[in-house]
């Protein structure tokens, strides 16, 4: 069963592909299967920027065939910061300079006001057009520095627990990270509606 993930970026196409397979779905990127879906992601929450995506490519998948269209909208929230980076955690800084960014703006923060979590909110479309949203969270607090080779964007300044999401293994992460959250309950969602 296919289902087409909207997004570019190829590190949350493989963390999907990665638990969605045991599971019996085949994860593309819309770009695989020839949908070129230039969004605003002008939403005031993870919520509404994944629908957005979610129903843009949806719409340019018919005669496709998947079994669905997944697109989610994820970030970091700093309490420190306000919530800051938030929605705007892609667009934070210039590439490059994220993670600097975050760091510097703490600098002399100790660890105890450096808590943090990772939000990711899934919109699920369905073959039929009917719409799925979840939201899963992972709480941590931000190092002092980068940590890990692992991961993609904040990974490595994001600790859960002793580790960063950097330092874990694809089965740790996916096992804690707020991706796995929101599929799970994704996943779950899907078998109560048949």
């Amino acid at each position: 069963m296919k289902i087409i993930v909207a997004s570019k970026n190829l590190g949350k196409i493989q963390e999907y592909g990665q638990m969605l397979a045991p599971l019996g779905f085949e994860v593309v990127s819309a770009s695989d299967v020839g949908i070129s879906a230039e969004v605003s992601e002008d939403g005031a929450t993870f919520e509404e920027n994944a629908r957005i995506k979610a129903r843009a490519v949806y719409e340019r998948s018919e005669g496709l065939r998947p079994r669905g269209v997944l697109a989610d909208d994820s970030g970091l929230e700093v309490d420190y910061l306000g919530g800051e980076p938030g929605v705007f955690s892609a667009r934070y800084a210039p590439a490059g300079q994220r993670r600097k960014t975050v760091l510097d703006r703490l600098n002399g923060v100790p660890v105890e006001n450096r808590t943090a979590r990772f939000v990711c909110c899934v919109c699920y479309i369905g073959e039929n057009g009917g719409e799925i949203a979840v939201r899963g969270e992972c709480e941590g607090y931000i190092g002092f520095e980068n940590r890990g080779e692992n991961g993609f964007g904040y990974d490595p300044i994001f600790m859960a627990g002793e580790k960063s999401f950097a330092e874990m293994s694809d089965t740790e992460k996916n096992a804690v990270s707020h991706r796995g959250a929101a599929l799970r309950k994704l996943m779950g969602a899907l078998n109560d509606n048949g």
